[in-house]
């Protein structure tokens, strides 16, 4: 155990609850009740579980919040599409969609994003950096999702099926361009002649005997 730690926990309690200073890292303005939370932070002391899982929390609002994944309780509701929420920070973030607010900037290319993780999966496309791995191939995503999508391929499951024709698809943007098929939708338009196609690919093609690209 760290001698900081050790610190940490023989500290009176009588100091502590005049302290505004951390007696570990030195953080200032924390006193009482936030004081002992904070502690824990370097103790790693965990007091409060939960009576349903056992899981355990540092701090009791953390364990309040934990337990309405059990009970299903969301007691915070958007003011304008009333959708309700479990916790305060996800109402925060929802409300974003209706505001439009973007406050999380790409420091590269100036982009903005409503999340933090949008714009961290973002940076990726400047940095490169592929940290998720294909435990059968190797091969790398920027992008948690593109990687559970890919080992599709290896496992040969197909959970997207078509509810006209029950053909079944690995993934849903396969499942929504077979779904034109029997609807007849054709959303890519080409802007010269208006020509209206079901696939991009097939208005990518198309635009080519505009400009004579063979």
């Amino acid at each position: 155990m760290s001698r900081n730690v050790l610190y940490c926990r023989e500290f009176p309690n009588s100091k502590l609850k005049m302290s505004h200073e951390c007696p570990v890292c030195g953080k200032k303005n924390v006193s009482g009740s936030k004081l002992a939370a904070h502690l824990r932070t370097h103790t790693g002391e965990k007091p409060f579980e939960c009576a349903v899982c056992n899981k355990k929390f540092s701090e009791v609002g953390h364990l309040r919040t934990h337990f309405r994944t059990h009970t299903g309780e969301k007691p915070f509701e958007c003011a304008v599409c009333y959708t309700k929420f479990s916790e305060g920070g996800h109402l925060r973030t929802h409300l974003r969609t209706h505001t439009g607010e973007k406050p999380f900037e790409c420091t590269v290319c100036n982009k903005k994003f409503s999340l933090g993780g949008h714009l961290r999966t973002h940076l990726r496309t400047h940095t490169g950096e592929k940290p998720f791995e294909c435990t059968v191939c190797n091969k790398k995503f920027s992008q948690s999702g593109n990687l559970r999508k890919h080992i599709l391929i290896h496992t040969g499951e197909r959970p997207f099926e078509c509810t006209v024709c029950n053909k079944k698809f690995s993934n849903g943007s396969n499942l929504r361009r077979h779904l034109r098929t029997h609807t007849g939708e054709k959303p890519f338009e080409c802007t010269l002649c208006n020509k209206k196609f079901s696939r991009g690919g097939h208005l990518r093609m198309h635009l080519r005997t505009h400009t004579e690209e063979r």
